[in-house]
């Protein structure tokens, strides 16, 4: 049991699939194929020290996979923030957005590493360990993510908004995730605000890829608009 949700080894199929799905090992595990799926935080006991004996090789693929993927956000982080000052932001939006870019990068690089160690047969074999080492991966993964993401896009959203940086499709988009990354937040003391956690994830990725690529893009464009008139 965990924040007040009956465990349930059943549970109902569709909030099982979209947990599986919001979390970077449950997509990794469906992709290799095979059962048990990845258990949600609403699963029992044996359904977890059950998952992690029989898929640890799974585990720690998707713990090489998404430690990865962290070190490149960082990298990603440290550009973008560099690129809005080359741009002339000289508010505090690129300092939050680093800030909480590192933040974010922080938090998922402990989730994999808990993982990492829950993959190991000594590890797995102790169910109350395992449990609480399961807890700890899914507060750095799940709210200790998405937390801070909504803030690194809000960071970079508000400062583009004033300087025209990107377009307003995007930053609507943006700030409409960043405000859905804070409210996960209640996932903290409320399970049903869990669904929270991957509506910021899957979307917040694709705003960050298209982020890299139109980034003062509008910018340049307007300004060599203005020198052909000039």
């Amino acid at each position: 049991m965990i924040h007040g949700v009956e465990s349930n080894i059943n549970g109902p199929a569709q909030p099982s699939y979209f947990w599986g799905s919001s979390r970077k090992g449950g997509c990794y595990h469906w992709a290799f194929g095979g059962l048990p799926h990845f258990p949600g935080p609403w699963a029992s006991a044996e359904t977890i020290v059950a998952f992690f004996r029989e898929r640890s090789s799974a585990v720690l693929i998707c713990v090489f996979l998404q430690f990865g993927g962290s070190i490149a956000l960082g990298i990603y982080t440290a550009t973008v923030v560099s690129r809005l000052q080359f741009l002339g932001v000289r508010a505090a939006g690129p300092w939050i957005a680093l800030f909480c870019g590192m933040m974010t990068v922080i938090n998922i690089s402990i989730a994999s590493m808990f993982l990492w160690v829950m993959a190991y047969p000594d590890v797995a074999q102790d169910g109350s360990i395992l449990r609480a080492f399961y807890y700890l991966a899914f507060a750095f993964g799940g709210p200790g993510f998405s937390v801070p993401l909504g803030l690194l896009i809000a960071g970079v959203c508000i400062p583009a908004t004033f300087l025209k940086l990107l377009p307003r499709w995007l930053i609507v988009f943006g700030l409409v995730l960043a405000v859905i990354g804070e409210l996960s937040w209640f996932n903290l003391i409320l399970p049903q605000a869990l669904l929270l956690i991957p509506l910021t994830r899957f979307p917040g990725f694709i705003w960050l890829i298209a982020t890299g690529f139109l980034l003062g893009d509008h910018f340049e464009i307007q300004r060599s608009s203005g020198v052909s008139d000039g």
